[in-house]
Parts: structure tokens; sequence; C-alpha cells
């Protein structure tokens, strides 16, 4: 099962549907009452979604107030596979100029800086993916898909190693696709990228299911979540 978390501040049917196409169940996980039943019912989750949209700080407050923090952080440092998609993948990094005084979840190196003025900003459409590493997510993708982007602002990663695709905007070189260990986030948003994000949805979704078995091979779906 797919724990999908609900943050309030988004429809999120279009990201369970594309996980639907895929031939994966999901549940929406809106508090940590609704993270704890579904441990109960399902155990160790096979991968945990982090949709986003709206601003850093918001979507930081209410991860905290609705008791989601925690068990993010809980399920992201057991090894479970996380999708930030989107403001989601931004919250994955350090701090981001969006909202000053929020700190962000801090589970890769990196900080949140706003696209450069004198472009069109929002980057709102369909844009180009350049490799730079493979990665299952983007195993059987043609060099230079188009996917779709609707952000304002844009990850600055210190490693190049957790870079799997950069999409040049406004003089930037946007990491659109990042990776490390069981972390993974796409700038774009997949569920509305046609038959290229549906492949990268069902890539994460294969690459999640060979992490989740062998996790339960080893005895780790009884972690305490």
């Amino acid at each position: 099962m797919i724990f999908i978390f609900d943050l309030g501040i988004g429809n999120l049917s279009s990201v369970q549907f594309g996980f639907e196409r895929c031939g994966e169940s999901s549940v929406l996980i809106a508090s940590g009452t609704d993270w704890s039943e579904q441990l109960a019912v399902w155990g160790l989750p096979q991968a945990v979604i982090l949709p986003g949209v709206g601003a850093f700080g918001d979507a930081m407050f209410q991860l905290k107030a609705r008791g989601l923090l925690t068990p993010l952080r809980k399920a992201a440092r057991s090894g479970v596979p996380l999708l930030g998609i989107c403001l989601g993948m931004q919250l994955l990094f350090a701090t981001s100029e969006e909202s000053s005084g929020s700190v962000g979840l801090h589970l890769l190196e990196g900080n949140i800086l706003r696209l450069p003025s004198g472009f069109k900003v929002p980057h709102m459409g369909w844009n180009s993916l350049e490799r730079m590493r493979p990665h299952p997510l983007v195993e059987s993708l043609d060099e230079g898909e188009y996917v779709y982007f609707v952000h304002s602002f844009y990850a600055e990663v210190p490693n190049p190693k957790t870079v799997v695709s950069v999409t040049p905007y406004a003089g930037v070189e946007v990491p659109s696709i990042v990776a490390e260990g069981n972390l993974c986030g796409t700038q774009f948003h997949p569920e509305k990228s046609g038959p290229i994000g549906h492949r990268i949805l069902q890539n994460f979704v294969h690459w999640s299911r060979g992490i989740h078995e062998r996790m339960r091979e080893e005895g780790n779906d009884a972690l305490q979540l």
C-alpha cells in the first residue's frame, strides 16, 4: 500500500489516479491518527508520497499541525521509499527563500531559492529533462523527454550526485529529479505529465516494490513507525 500525505492544500485525486493507473492502491494520510490506523491495517507502507502545491512555510506548518512530521521523518530514516512531488520535493531540503525562518525536513542537503527575476515566473508548462546520471526513476526514458512544471523556486543542491536530471530555465540548471538512497523527488508533476510522467511513476512503483520486498525479507516490516 502506498501512503499519500494529505496536507489539505491541494487536490490529490490526480496523484491517486496516477498510481491507480500503475496498478497500485493508495490511502490518504491526513493526520498522525490516520498514520497509526493505516499502519495497523497495512503494516509497513510500500512507499510514502509527499505531494504539494502552495507555499513552503504553510506546508511545513501543516505537517507539524497534523502530527505528520515525526511519522514522515521516521519513515524516511527507516528506509521506506519516499517521493516528493513539486513542493513536496522542495520540503526535503533545509530552507527556502519563499518562507523566511521556515525550516524544511532537511532530509537532503541544499536550499530552495527563488528563480531569477527577468524571466517568466512561475515556470509553467512543458520542459525537457537532461539526465545527469542513471537512476531507476529514469530507466527507459529517452534523453530530452518533456514533463509538466509549475514552480517559482528551485533546489540548490551542493552534491551533484544527488541530481538525477536537470531542466534549464531562467539561466539556471534546475534540478528536476533528485535522489539519494530511499529518497527521491521531482520538481515537475509526473501525474500531469502524460505518458512520460506515467512511465516515471511506473518506474517508482517498481523500484519501491523491490525495496519494500527486501525490507520484509530482512524482517523490517514491523519497524516502529
